[in-house]
């Protein structure tokens, strides 16, 4: 594969502007993944009321098999990345996922809806893994924690605009409508991707870098091997995979709580929600990129330790939202969770591709993804629905209110925890 360049032969990456813009294509690309994504957790209450669903069947519709799918095609599609341009799979994943997030406006039934969204599935797994390569090409080591942490703002800003656009559509022209004003968009922005986005040279930023042949690529197993040896990444791992449930957890149904225990409108929780998991998300998911570059240098655990710390001091707050009867204190008590739940994948992200040649990227990437979605996202949402209906006949509609309070808090410690022992090595494996 020969590396994208300018007519004149110019590396455009050498450009700093360049460079910043190609990272902000990128985050553009993951801010509609999670509109895509997050939209349906603003519109499941309607959603739930006309197809006549259970919690359960909304859990598995947000969670399970949305996730099984985006991790088992992760792989395959990493394994391309590796070896093919970037550029080009990103763009084709945009148009795939956003095709399919249009037409989920056009079902009729729970089938057709889980079907579609495996779909947007399928699609969005196409986009992180060659993201998180391209930019670990583009910015040195010392950096890439804080691109990453840039490129990660695009989760807060997708839930940001999900919650409002979702949230308001449905007030006005209801939840059909919604999924057509995100998903059609999406596809002018893959012709941008595909038309504007040069692909770099693989290990540019590296002080040696591997010679670009199929000859060098590593297989499945290789990287699997590599990973697993280390016991920063174990942990990691482990890590980011109880964050996840506790945050997708919190994602899919903290909405659904706020509208059923404190009566509120899609619009009012849209809102809110936008406001506390885009602006205050996307600024601390910046921060803690930028931190754990920052105090990294001095200290390698730190790029660790700043998330377990941050998990410790939201905790309290977090529990404090479900024993809280006046809503707009539970919802001021969701500021600094919401804020901060986000922010654990770019430090993680950035060690991992420390932790392994640049060959590797994608996929340790998509590895990283298929632990965190497989048990966050897959177990998450739909163990919260689960309990939640199994409570249902005892507790009405405050089961959902207990369900996210003996699962969430529970998952973000053990997060927290797998964080301070994964810092325990990463001094000795990242020499």
């Amino acid at each position: 594969m020969k590396t994208i360049t300018t007519k004149t032969g110019i590396d455009p990456y050498d450009s700093k502007a360049y460079r910043y813009y190609a990272l902000g294509i990128l985050m553009s690309a993951y801010v509609f993944n999670f509109i895509d994504r997050q939209i349906l957790a603003i519109l499941q209450e309607p959603i739930k009321q006309e197809l006549s669903l259970s919690d359960t069947q909304l859990g598995l519709l947000t969670g399970f098999a949305f996730a099984l799918f985006y991790v088992v095609m992760g792989l395959p599609i990493a394994r391309w990345a590796d070896r093919g341009v970037r550029r080009d799979i990103i763009a084709l994943a945009v148009a795939v996922w956003s095709v399919f997030t249009a037409i989920s406006g056009l079902v009729t039934s729970y089938l057709q809806l889980l079907l579609v969204r495996i779909g947007v599935g399928v699609g969005e797994a196409g986009c992180s893994p060659p993201s998180h390569s391209v930019i670990s090409d583009v910015f040195p080591s010392h950096e890439r924690a804080t691109a990453i942490g840039v490129y990660t703002v695009g989760v807060n800003i997708g839930i940001l605009l999900g919650f409002l656009i979702g949230g308001w559509i449905n007030e006005f022209f209801g939840w059909r409508a919604a999924f057509f004003a995100v998903g059609v968009p999406g596809v002018l922005l893959a012709l941008v991707i595909r038309f504007t986005l040069h692909e770099p040279a693989r290990g540019r930023t590296d002080k040696a870098v591997v010679a670009d042949s199929s000859l060098d690529m590593p297989s499945l197993g290789d990287v699997f091997r590599c990973l697993w040896g280390s016991r920063t990444f174990r942990h990691m791992a482990l890590a980011a995979a109880f964050i996840a449930f506790a945050g997708y957890g919190l994602l899919n149904w903290l909405p659904s709580f706020f509208i059923r225990v404190h009566g509120l409108g899609t619009g009012t929780v849209g809102t809110w929600f936008a406001l506390i998991l885009g602006v205050g998300g996307g600024i601390a998911t910046w921060l803690v990129g930028y931190m754990a570059d920052r105090l990294g240098r001095r200290d390698l655990r730190w790029y660790l330790w700043i998330t377990a710390l941050s998990i410790v001091v939201y905790l309290p707050l977090l529990i404090g939202i479900f024993f809280v009867e006046n809503t707009t204190l539970a919802l001021a008590l969701y500021i600094i969770p919401g804020a901060f739940i986000t922010t654990y994948l770019a430090p993680i992200i950035a060690v991992t591709h420390s932790l392994v040649p640049n060959r590797m990227r994608a996929m340790s990437s998509a590895i990283v993804y298929l632990v965190l979605n497989l048990i966050g996202l897959g177990l998450g949402p739909v163990s919260v629905g689960f309990i939640s209906d199994l409570l249902l006949p005892s507790l009405g509609v405050e089961s959902l209110r207990y369900a996210l309070l003996v699962t969430v808090p529970v998952a973000a410690l053990l997060g927290a925890l797998h964080l301070v022992l994964a810092a325990r090595h990463i001094r000795h494996e990242l020499k």
